[in-house]
């Protein structure tokens, strides 16, 4: 065992996972451990027989050790930067390096770039980081600093807005700030299409990075269609719709500041546009009678589950929502519909969605199963990282 790491043995059985390469111990894998613990400690994790398994950050909690590396390592400021640079390596294979008409999108996607509890997203030159878990919060300007150096002159500010997303168990206090540069400027592109981006109070890191390619596909199926895109918060299906030449596009939220953000988006790219209208109203209201009003539906609702004991719940949240929905479209429309909650499993939100389908007696074909884009990753041994999960469905 390095000096200064605790140890934490794992009971007989329980070492299976981390031989697999999963980057989580569970409390009740636990066993026994040696020397002193402290949310956001570093530390060692072996298996019963002594075998040395992963080094990870200590959280008080289920997840008690998320893995950040399986290797015998010390964690200096290099093995992080690497780290952020075989990030930006990987995105540059996507092309984000020389897009001009996208410059926004996710540069790290915690276990997906082995780096679990940490997530930051790239806004035109600002790195806006979300820390989840108290041992990167304690890092996090050794973070900052290593974006800069990796990144170059092409960041201009790092802003750090882990305020609402650290354990509410942590004995911390963090505030939301700068830790590179200053505000600058907040408005992006993404297929060409222009969006202000509010990372300061808006919500997540300011903009729902994971529905580009989704958004995209919207804009290919609008054209000439009568388009309600559900929670919309930023306006980002309504503009693509508009972008595809829908006839029509509502955008609905219960949030006015998100209708503001709406208006104010579809104005930057469609000044005056008599097509859309947006409306502050209840999503479950505003869906009770639309008979025959719209042939492309969006339904993006947040997160209906963040905790497993909600599960049922929230299954029955989008069970009731799409009945509706089908309920209420065109024959021969177009029903986009997701869920972000990382606990619901693709097939348990595939089985509300068709129970739905079946209580309103319509005839359903899948067009798209749809997932989060290539820059949010999944890495293989991490099948929890695929939490994005979406349909795309004729209804005649």
């Amino acid at each position: 065992m390095a000096e200064g790491f605790t140890k934490i043995v794992l009971k007989s059985g329980k070492d299976q996972s981390l031989k697999r390469f999963h980057p989580w111990v569970f409390s009740g894998a636990i066993k026994k451990t040696y020397g002193p613990l402290n949310e956001g400690d570093l530390v060692e994790v072996f298996s019963n027989k002594d075998e040395f398994l992963g080094l990870g950050h200590y959280q008080i909690g289920s997840i008690t050790v998320r893995i950040v590396s399986f290797e015998k390592t010390e964690p200096d400021f290099d093995f992080w930067k690497t780290k952020i640079q075989k990030a930006w390596d990987y995105r540059k294979t996507l092309g984000f390096d020389q897009n001009e008409k996208t410059n926004v999108f996710r540069l790290i996607h915690a276990e997906g770039d082995g780096l679990p509890g940490l997530i930051v997203d790239f806004y035109n030159g600002t790195a806006v980081m979300q820390m989840h878990s108290v041992g990167m919060f304690l890092i996090r300007e050794e973070l900052a600093k290593a974006l800069k150096e990796v990144l170059g002159d092409r960041l201009k500010a790092v802003y750090d807005k882990s305020a609402k997303t650290l354990p509410n168990k942590a004995a911390i206090e963090p505030e939301d700030g700068y830790l590179v540069g200053e505000k600058a400027e907040n408005e992006v592109l993404e297929y060409g299409l222009k969006f202000n981006i509010d990372w300061v109070t808006g919500q997540k890191t300011g903009f729902f990075i994971d529905q580009r390619e989704n958004r995209w596909l919207v804009q290919k199926y609008a054209e000439n269609r009568d388009v309600l895109n559900m929670f919309g918060y930023t306006g980002g299906f309504s503009i693509y719709a508009m972008q595809g030449e829908a006839k029509t596009v509502h955008s609905v939220d219960a949030s006015a500041k998100a209708i503001d953000l709406t208006n104010g988006n579809v104005a930057l790219n469609f000044p005056d546009d008599p097509r859309h209208e947006a409306f502050t109203a209840d999503a479950f209201e505003y869906l009770k009678d639309i008979q025959d009003k719209y042939d492309l539906i969006i339904l993006d609702p947040p997160a209906f589950a963040k905790h497993r004991s909600s599960m049922h719940q929230a299954l029955q949240g989008y069970k009731r929502i799409n009945t509706r929905a089908f309920e209420q479209i065109r024959s021969g429309g177009i029903l986009f519909t997701f869920s972000c909650s990382q606990v619901i499993s693709k097939d348990r939100f595939r089985e509300a969605v068709f129970s739905a389908a079946a209580i309103s007696g319509r005839t359903v074909r899948i067009l798209h199963q749809l997932t989060q884009p290539s820059d949010h990753p999944v890495n293989i041994y991490h099948p929890e990282g695929e939490y994005l999960k979406g349909l795309v469905l004729y209804v005649e």
